[in-house]
């Protein structure tokens, strides 16, 4: 190949490496927008710019000023009407999401999830509002669910929180949560037996640490005495989690379980529960 036929492949190679990281950066702040304020803000912006392109194009000389000083001053207002959007934006930048691999709809709501349980748990806490969260994982909890009130919700902060409102007629014993809902409320679970628990535990870090002790659940507690928030695990107990572990451990939970029922349903024909 001759040195001017380099030269003119490289920039061929170059033209189509800039053009696909610019059609997947566009790719993704749509992903990002999508459902937003923002997606009114892009059809209004492409207006704009195609009134002012045809009016610089036929010479509509007003018409054309006026949608310059549009564009001037449109920037500032964008960035403070839609401030939510951009944060959303820089922080998804921020924690490597923008432009890492899309979620897919199991993912997007095991994260509902999990904000939903961090919101009430961190509300509970607050207030020193006692509260205890199973989640079922792949040992079936049935026994147990069957002790309370069925629910079959969908999860949301709101409903974990009125759960637990004392002087409600659900707020005493175990919220079961199974695949994405809310199976029971009110539910009683085995107290532990170890003569080596801490005598400052109550009845709910017992109740937490004997279900774990039988089941592979994963159980949160927020102490009425402190307010502090525990969970229990394979038997151990975690105390006085900050919400940074507390969220990395939701999310590594419901995650895994996440991939264990879509395997189930993929190779067997139906989920886990």
């Amino acid at each position: 190949m001759l040195p001017g036929e380099d030269f003119q492949f490289l920039n061929v190679l170059g033209a189509v490496v800039d053009i696909t990281l610019v059609a997947y950066v566009v790719y993704k702040l749509i992903t990002v927008i999508r459902g937003t304020r923002a997606v009114q803000l892009v059809k209004g912006i492409t207006v704009i710019l195609a009134v002012w392109f045809l009016s610089s194009f036929f010479g509509l000389r007003t018409l054309q000023y006026i949608m310059s000083q549009a564009v001037t001053y449109g920037l500032l207002a964008i960035i403070i009407i839609f401030q939510p959007e951009l944060r959303r934006g820089l922080e998804q930048l921020g924690r490597g999401r923008l432009f890492g691999r899309s979620a897919t709809p199991e993912e997007e709501n095991t994260m509902k999830t999990v904000e939903a349980i961090m919101k009430s748990v961190k509300y509970m806490a607050k207030r020193r509002i006692g509260a205890l969260i199973s989640i079922e994982k792949e040992t079936g909890m049935n026994d147990y669910v069957e002790t309370g009130i069925p629910m079959n919700a969908t999860i949301t902060s709101e409903l974990l929180i009125n759960t637990f409102i004392p002087n409600t007629p659900l707020h005493d014993g175990a919220v079961i949560m199974r695949n994405q809902e809310i199976a029971a409320a009110a539910c009683y679970l085995p107290l532990s037996e170890n003569p080596f628990i801490s005598k400052e535990l109550g009845t709910r870090h017992r109740a937490a640490l004997g279900i774990s002790e039988v089941t592979d659940c994963l159980t949160i507690v927020v102490s009425e005495e402190t307010g502090s928030i525990s969970a229990t695990k394979n038997g151990d107990l975690h105390r006085d989690l900050d919400e940074d572990t507390l969220f990395a451990m939701l999310e590594r939970e419901l995650m895994s379980q996440e991939k264990h029922t879509s395997g189930l349903w993929h190779w067997g024909g139906k989920k886990n529960g």
